[in-house]
């Protein structure tokens, strides 16, 4: 039995409330439990110059921890200049994993900024 009364094998309830913010061209906040998670799509009407010609899109990823997200406050890592190492890997992670299920020929010569932002974590720093 886990600390919040899950079983071992248990998830955490997972919920997505689609469309959170107005300004993006779509977004949602994803909640796994405590866990909250802020992701909002951006398009832009390019590519990546090594993409250039080619006549289809791209679909990468950015992802960061508010300060308060956790008990310990979380330094923003535009501060040192450049994402961490650990921070690098979840942003490729993110964006292989979508590139993987997308169509980048139906994207035509367009790139989506998906940004993972999260709110509150809990059950880890990551």
């Amino acid at each position: 039995m886990r600390v919040d009364g899950r079983d071992h094998d248990q998830l955490r309830p997972i919920t997505f409330e689609r469309d959170f913010t107005d300004a993006a061209a779509g977004s949602v906040l994803v909640a796994f439990g405590r866990t909250r998670v802020l992701c909002t799509a951006s398009v832009d009407d390019d590519v990546p110059r090594w993409m250039k010609g080619r006549g289809q899109g791209w679909v990468t990823a950015e992802y960061s921890m508010l300060p308060g997200s956790s008990t310990d406050r979380i330094r923003r890592e535009v501060k040192d200049g450049k994402p961490s190492g650990r921070t690098q890997e979840i942003q490729r992670l993110i964006g292989r994993s979508l590139r993987s299920v997308c169509d980048m020929t139906l994207l035509g010569e367009r790139s989506v900024t998906v940004d993972c932002d999260v709110l509150q974590a809990d059950g880890g720093t990551r």
